[in-house]
């Protein structure tokens, strides 16, 4: 029996779309990096990019459980003396670009430092609102909520 290797021509990519009101960051990032990489698929070949074109819409909306908004610090130096910042993640939902939050998350779950995770990382767009310029590709909406009780928590 001879291993099933899939080609990038063989490879179907499907759109889908992802409701991100009240759900938790990390099991959220947890499927959306699933369906980048095409883990879900029978077909998956770790050389290949098998995933489909996730469109996340509200993650400006996204919890955390626990105390992580008022706790959880994030830490960056500008390089001179002294110039440790920090930043609540509280501050950063709140601020211009809430949609990083969920772009990192993401990032940090997929393959470090390879051609082929940043490749697959372009197939993700993440919008802070609930609209979205994609309706042409006509997108599958994947409810994340009734795959699993925990993913959604009531703010």
């Amino acid at each position: 029996m001879k291993t099933y290797s899939a080609k990038p021509t063989e490879v179907d990519k499907k759109w889908l779309l992802i409701d991100a009101e009240g759900l938790v960051v990390g099991r959220l990032a947890s499927v959306i990096a699933t369906r980048l990489r095409g883990k879900h698929k029978p077909m998956f070949t770790p050389h290949v990019d098998c995933g489909d074109n996730v469109i996340v819409v509200n993650a400006d909306k996204v919890v955390f459980t626990g105390k992580k908004m008022t706790d959880k610090k994030f830490y960056w130096h500008t390089g001179y003396p002294g110039g440790i910042k920090e930043r609540t993640m509280e501050k950063i939902l709140g601020g211009r670009f809430p949609e990083r939050v969920l772009m990192k998350a993401v990032e940090r779950m997929m393959p470090k430092e390879s051609p082929l995770a940043r490749g697959q990382m372009t197939n993700l767009r993440i919008y802070a609102g609930a609209e979205h310029p994609h309706e042409a590709q006509s997108p599958v909406t994947l409810d994340v909520s009734a795959m699993n009780p925990k993913n959604k928590r009531e703010v």
